[in-house]
């Protein structure tokens, strides 16, 4: 079964502003520290060790730096 819905619309919260719009919102206002979410620090070149970490779950997500 194929969805046509825009993806952007199953993202909504309180029907005022999509998902990534709010989240951007109060990393700026400073509501939230979007560092606390990373809990593994890889090089950029490691990126398939920080995918296998979170899909092992292991990480929850994994920051790659150059």
């Amino acid at each position: 079964m194929h969805d046509e819905r825009n993806p952007d619309e199953s993202f909504v919260v309180n029907d005022s502003l999509p998902v990534p719009d709010r989240a951007i919102g109060l990393v700026v206002n400073g509501t939230i520290d979007p560092g606390k979410v990373f809990d593994l620090t890889l090089p950029l070149d490691k990126v398939a060790e920080g995918y296998r970490a979170m899909d092992e779950r292991r990480a929850i997500k994994a920051l790659l730096q150059p």
